[in-house]
């Protein structure tokens, strides 16, 4: 599941460098596109942000499904663990 995030974030950041390049070509260059620098600059700064925010999310599910992963094989073990009549255990 944190793949995909990952994979979104990744996929989000190259548009931003795109966008952010963008800025930087002359309107020329593009022709039928919006010449504004700060329109360009904006959608840059949103797209990375939601990069961002995606590589957070994958990073806290992969967290996640580690710590859930740990604690059904400690769960496991002490199943496993043979009882000694104490009622402590």
């Amino acid at each position: 599941m944190s793949r995909n995030f990952y994979i979104l974030g990744a996929t989000l950041g190259f548009f931003a460098l795109l966008s952010g390049g963008m800025s930087f070509v002359p309107g020329s260059f593009q022709p039928g596109l919006p010449e504004n620098a700060s329109m360009w600059r904006t959608i840059a700064l949103v797209l990375l942000l939601a990069g961002l925010a995606s590589a957070l999310i994958g990073v806290m599910t992969h967290l996640f499904e580690q710590v859930d992963r740990r604690s059904e094989r400690a769960r496991l073990a002490r199943r496993r663990r043979p009882h000694n009549g104490h009622p402590g255990n």
